[in-house]
């Protein structure tokens, strides 16, 4: 999408927002704002579109794949949430949890302490206790959790345009699952390619600690038409796959999506194997 002239933007405080590339431990961050809008902008990290925030709707997620998981996440019973975010990026999926579920308690993790800080600074987040931000290598927050801790742990982790395969083995999916309290639920952000060969070894990967695992993306993408992002779901709730309001929900999506479960995923992972430690 064309973007206008760079400028300016402020956040509900009125502080003006930096222009330009700002320096962060890994590389930069960029905001960028949409064409037309002051309160409106996608975060860039290192040149890749990393978020999307508008600072007076944190309701409105513009990224297709945060679509699939929020449409994943109110298949969920009514009320506050417990969720951990591994890659807090610029909390665009903790603002909506915090305004769609009241009351929710959620800690996001990044690896980087300055994109961190300056994510604390540019935008109005919620405060602790409803939102903890924590500067630390996803993994090692992981090891060092509590298990039945988390309603919802979400993955959406990169180094560039791919997860660092660290956060994708059967060793660190089963210790996000352990951190998981019974019916709760995880997802993960896989961006892949055709032939769609990661997001079928991460399936696979899921499928060894979780009862119920889905992908979720748009059909194109499904049959392997083009680069892009899915979801991955692993739940021991068979309710949150198998209902019909998930599909439905998908479907009204201003880009329709699917969700391939049960025999459907199975034929479509044929052959997959896990992703194990010192893979890729």
């Amino acid at each position: 999408m064309p973007r206008s002239p760079r400028r300016a933007v402020r956040p509900t405080d009125a502080r003006p927002l930096p222009v330009g590339p700002q320096p962060i431990d890994t590389g930069t961050a960029e905001l960028v704002p949409d064409r037309g809008e002051t309160r409106a902008f996608t975060v860039h990290v290192n040149g890749v579109p990393s978020s999307h925030v508008h600072l007076d709707r944190p309701d409105l997620l513009d990224f297709e794949y945060m679509q699939h998981m929020a449409a994943v996440v109110d298949q969920m019973p009514p009320g506050g949430l417990r969720v951990l975010h591994l890659g807090a990026g610029a909390c665009t999926m903790a603002r909506w949890v915090d305004h769609r579920r009241p009351g929710s308690n959620q800690l996001a993790v990044d690896v980087d302490a300055r994109l961190v800080d300056l994510v604390r600074t540019w935008f109005d987040l919620p405060r602790a206790p409803a939102l903890r931000l924590r500067a630390e290598d996803a993994n090692l927050t992981v090891a060092q959790l509590p298990p039945h801790r988390w309603d919802v742990v979400i993955r959406d982790v990169f180094n560039g345009d791919r997860t660092p395969t660290a956060l994708a083995t059967t060793t660190s999916v089963a210790q996000i699952a352990q951190t998981l309290r019974p019916g709760g639920l995880y997802l993960a952000n896989c961006a892949d390619r055709p032939p769609l060969t990661l997001a079928r070894a991460e399936v696979a990967t899921l499928a060894q600690h979780f009862s119920h695992v889905g992908l979720l993306a748009e059909p194109g993408q499904l049959r392997g038409r083009r680069y892009g992002n899915l979801v991955l779901v692993g739940t021991e709730d068979p309710d949150l796959l198998g209902g019909s309001g998930l599909g439905r929900a998908l479907r009204s999506l201003p880009q329709p999506a699917r969700v391939l479960h049960g025999d459907e995923l199975t034929s479509f992972t044929a052959g997959a194997r896990p992703l194990r430690d010192g893979t890729g």
